[in-house]
């Protein structure tokens, strides 16, 4: 599943990201890597939800988050 269908206050765990390597590179100096935990703490369905990954919070867009692969 990707990171976009992801349901507020579950956690998963990164498997891939299918993104631009500019953006790809981006996420990974912030710690997204494969195997990273990712809680969902808001998912506004029209577009941008907010992650915490570690002790960082991100938004991310639609366009981003539903090219992160994840798992529960």
């Amino acid at each position: 599943m990707t990171l976009d269908h992801g349901i507020v206050g579950d956690t998963y765990i990164v498997e891939a990201l299918h993104l631009p390597q500019n953006m790809e590179r981006r996420l990974q100096a912030l710690g997204m890597i494969k195997g990273t935990k990712v809680s969902v703490l808001n998912n506004k369905n029209a577009g941008t939800m907010i992650i915490q990954m570690r002790s960082t919070r991100l938004a991310l867009g639609k366009g981003i988050s539903s090219h992160i692969e994840v798992r529960s």
